[in-house]
This record gives C-alpha cells, sequence and structure tokens, in this order.
C-alpha cells in the first residue's frame, strides 16, 4: 500500500526560536578573546642624507624610464628579452602567483552559496508498530481466527517501504553574519596580491643582475684586451733586453726583472680569462642561451651614457618598490587572519534548505507526485575545543606581529639601500676623476722612466716599478667605470624599478635569440 508524504508546517516558529537562541549566545559570546595591541610601526626618515655638490635633489621626481632605456643598447636587451623568458626562477615565481590566484578564488567560493540537483531512492524493511487487531467479533470460530490473527500481525511486522524524490537542494552554508568569511575572503585576495608584488619584485632583480652582469663582462673584456696589450709590450721589452743581455750591455738581475714583468701579466691574463668565463656560464645561466658568442668588437664603458637618477621622497618607495608593497599586503593577509581567528569564538549559522518532489512508487515519481521543502538553520557555539580557538588566535597574532617587524625591516633596507647607493654613485664619481688625473701621471712617469734608462740615469726596476704602477691604475680606472654604471643599475632597481608593461617576449621560445655582441 502506498503511503502518502507530507510536508512539514511552515517553519515560522523555528527560525524565530533560532533567531532568538542567536541573540543570546551573541551576547555570551560578545567576550571574545581581546585583540593584542599591535606595535606602531617606525616611520621614515624625512629625507635621505644630502652630498654637497652631488647634484641630486631630494624633492625630484621620480624616473620613469624603462629598463630598455637605462641602457639602450641592443645586445643588453636582447639578453634581458632571454632572461624575462627562459628564466626558470621566474617562471617558478609566475606559477606561485597562479596557485596564490586560485586560492583566493577558492576562498572567495566560500562567500557563496552551493546549489545542486538531487535525486535518490530508497528502499528499506522495516518494523511497523502493532495495531490491536480483534477478529472476536467476526463470527468465526476460535480455532480460525487466532491463525488468521497471528498471521495479520506477522504481516504487519515485516514492510519494504519505498521513497523517491528529485529536486534542488542547498547544502550546509554558512552565513557570515559576524564577517569571519570576508575577513578571510580578504586575507587571500591579498596573499595574492603579495605573490605578484613579489614576482615583479624578483623580474626586477633579474633584469638588475642581468644588466649588471653584462657591464661586468664588458669590464672583463676591456681590462683583458689592456692586459694583452700590456703583455705584448711586456714581451718585446724581454725580447730586446735578452737580445742585449746577449751582447753584454745589461746585467742578470735587468734581464730578470723583464721576465718578472712578463710573468705577472701572464697570471693577470689567466685571472681576467677565468673571471670572463665564469661571467659567460652567469649569463647563460640567466638567460638559457646555450652558448653566449664573443663579441666581434669592443665598446668601451666610457662610451655608455651615464645618467642621474634622482632619489625622490622617501616616503614614495612605499608606492613604487613592489618588494616593500609585497611585504605591506602580507601585513593586511596577516591581520586578516587575525581578525577571521577572533570571530571564529563567536557562533556560526548555517542553513541548508531544498526543494522538489517525492513519491513512494518510482513510476508516478513525476506525475503522482508530492511537493516537498525543507529549511534547516543551525547555530552552533563550541563549548570546550581544547583551547583550540584560542591557540589559532594566538598563532595569527604571531604571525602578524611577525610580519609587522618584516615590514618595517623591508621598509629599514629599502632606505638604507637608496641612501647608499647616492653616496657610492657620488664618491665613485669623485674617485674615477682621482684614477684619471692618476693615470695620467703614470702615464707621464711610465715615459719619463724609460727615457732616464735609455739614457743611463736609472736601472731597469724604475721602469718596471713605472709599467707595473700604470697598468694596475689602467685596471682600477676600468673597475671604477664598471662600478659607477653598476651603482646606476642598483639605485634604479633600489627605486623601484621599471613602472611600465614588462618587456616583450620573443615570438617563439623554442629558438633562443642570440647575443651579437654579447661581452666575452
Amino acid at each position: 500500500m502506498n503511503l502518502p508524504l507530507r510536508s512539514c508546517p511552515p517553519p515560522n516558529r523555528l527560525l524565530l526560536a533560532a533567531l532568538t537562541s542567536l541573540a543570546l549566545v551573541g551576547g555570551i559570546a560578545g567576550c571574545a578573546a581581546p585583540a593584542q595591541p599591535e606595535q606602531a610601526l617606525i616611520p621614515l626618515p624625512d629625507r635621505y642624507p644630502e652630498l654637497p655638490g652631488s647634484g641630486l635633489s631630494a624633492a625630484a621626481a621620480l624616473p620613469t624610464l624603462d629598463w630598455t632605456e637605462l641602457i639602450a643598447d641592443p645586445d643588453l636587451q636582447r639578453l634581458q628579452q632571454a632572461a624575462l623568458a627562459y628564466n626558470s626562477d621566474l617562471r617558478v615565481a609566475a606559477m606561485r602567483v597562479e596557485e596564490a590566484r586560485a586560492a583566493a578564488g577558492l576562498q572567495r567560493a566560500t562567500t557563496l552559496p552551493m546549489i545542486g540537483l538531487s535525486a535518490q531512492g530508497v528502499r528499506a524493511r522495516t518494523e511497523l508498530p502493532l495495531d490491536q487487531i480483534d477478529l472476536s467479533n467476526a463470527g468465526l470460530p476460535p480455532q480460525l481466527a487466532v491463525p488468521l490473527e497471528n498471521a495479520l500481525h506477522q504481516a504487519e511486522r515485516e514492510r519494504i517501504l519505498s521513497t523517491y524524490s528529485a529536486g534542488v537542494i542547498m547544502p550546509s552554508y554558512e552565513i557570515d553574519f559576524w564577517g569571519k568569511v570576508r575577513a578571510m575572503n580578504q586575507a587571500a585576495r591579498d596573499r595574492y596580491l603579495a605573490s605578484a608584488e613579489a614576482q615583479q619584485s624578483f623580474r626586477t632583480a633579474l633584469l638588475a643582475l642581468v644588466t649588471d652582469s653584462w657591464l661586468q663582462g664588458l669590464e672583463l673584456q676591456e681590462r683583458l684586451q689592456l692586459a694583452r696589450q700590456t703583455l705584448a709590450n711586456s714581451e718585446e721589452s724581454h725580447r730586446i733586453m735578452r737580445r742585449r743581455k746577449e751582447v753584454g750591455l745589461i746585467s742578470d738581475m735587468e734581464l730578470r726583472q723583464t721576465e718578472t714583468l712578463v710573468a705577472s701579466t701572464r697570471s693577470d691574463l689567466a685571472t681576467l680569462e677565468r673571471q670572463v668565463a665564469a661571467n659567460r656560464a652567469l649569463l647563460t645561466q640567466l638567460t638559457h642561451v646555450i652558448e653566449v658568442p664573443r663579441a666581434r668588437t669592443t665598446r668601451p664603458l666610457s662610451r655608455i651614457e651615464d645618467r642621474n637618477l634622482p632619489a625622490g621622497l622617501p616616503s614614495e618607495l612605499l608606492t613604487r618598490r613592489p618588494d616593500i608593497r609585497a611585504a605591506e599586503l602580507q601585513l593586511q593577509a596577516a591581520r586578516g587572519n587575525v581578525t577571521a581567528a577572533r570571530k571564529a569564538f563567536l557562533p556560526s549559522i548555517t542553513l541548508t534548505a531544498g526543494g522538489g518532489i517525492a513519491s513512494n512508487a518510482l513510476e508516478s515519481l513525476f506525475s503522482n507526485n508530492y511537493g516537498t521543502w525543507l529549511f534547516m538553520p543551525r547555530i552552533s557555539l563550541p563549548i570546550f575545543d581544547g583551547g583550540r580557538r584560542q591557540a589559532n588566535l594566538d598563532l595569527a597574532e604571531a604571525r602578524k606581529h611577525q610580519a609587522v617587524a618584516q615590514y618595517e625591516s623591508v621598509i629599514r633596507n629599502a632606505f638604507r639601500e637608496v641612501s647608499e647607493l647616492l653616496a657610492a654613485r657620488h664618491w665613485l664619481a669623485v674617485q674615477e676623476r682621482d684614477v684619471r688625473q692618476l693615470l695620467a701621471a703614470q702615464t707621464d712617469r711610465a715615459f719619463l722612466a724609460r727615457r732616464r734608462y735609455e739614457r743611463g740615469y736609472s736601472s731597469y726596476f724604475e721602469v718596471l716599478d713605472a709599467e707595473r704602477s700604470r697598468f694596475a691604475t689602467e685596471q682600477s680606472l676600468v673597475q671604477l667605470r664598471r662600478a659607477r654604471l653598476s651603482s646606476l643599475v642598483g639605485l634604479y632597481k633600489a627605486l623601484g624599478g621599471a613602472q611600465t608593461q614588462p618587456l616583450a617576449r620573443p615570438s617563439s621560445p623554442s629558438s633562443p635569440p642570440t647575443q651579437e655582441g654579447t661581452p666575452s
């Protein structure tokens, strides 16, 4: 026999009771764990240390150049493009951004209810309660009435019940009454934005490293040519001195002195060749170019245009440097986690609802059916959880204070980095000017020493010492030029790097670009 399914009465009284319980429990839970006071952030200094005669103004506008405009060179631009396209560490950073974006999407999805279609069928064997069956008035003899009554009782005991239903259902959905889910959603979004800023910071650091390595390659190439030229002159001098020794015009000491200069220059040349190989290996690692070809021509560092980058106001670093923005977003995410952990002390409100049709026979589900609905609000507040919520709040507070300290550290390091690079650029320019004057004096000294030796006024040791000093000064001048240009790259990176669109990637990742004219 078919048993009709009856719907429940409207849940007005149930909803009223739920709201009343919510008000009572909310008042009790209002004494959740109080917020710990947050340490105040250390303010930035008002200005950078001023350098007399540096020509840099603290209130000047910040640069808006792109990396391709900082040092305009086709070879360098090709290396930068290759680094952006093929560097595996940068791809890992990009995938971390995608991971954080997906995590933020998952968290955002929790703020919306889940709605789905549901269909189910249930068949169950059940025990039914016994009804009072009385056959004494049926006019049957006792010998027939008793067995018949027992058979009816057995038939009523064992039954198979069937229920079929279909409809729309909304599983348990937490209503964000206290803002806990919103706080978690905002924290996930801040973590995603922080990962994007971290990727931008890594990109800036990568371009700065590629540019500085390229400048180092130019420096080593120029120093290598100076060393080869000095070695050629030293070998020619040694050949002449050996001829003069053969005819008895000089002593063995003077000949050994020329051999010392040749051996010393060869040792310096070998050191430079080793540094060139290390520089080429670094560029290969950064750009994934299998072999960086040697340059056909030499480009002196003195021909590369230097720029004066005004530092701007210290507070502007907060809006330009991606690492500072990332640390700030991480701090905001940590604060959101603290808010969510504090809201966990309040009662949670969940709602389960659904509606559809039901029948006790599958063939009549969509014809002879009955409408059903479900509305089930629930309020829950754990009374004893072993200290889990308090421990979770303490953990979130500790991570927030750690993010505050990290944020302050990033800001202080950024200010120190800019101040040091401003001072470095100023004093490197002064030092380069002085070394240039020293090189002119050393060149004159070497010329006069050779003239004095040829006229017999001094020994060859004076010539040897003058040549060594001039060679060392030439090497030092090239190093200072590269250090000044590297300070330009470092200052540009410290000020936040390029704020424009990324460099265009090569159209075909399978064929890396060739670096014609890359420093050896």
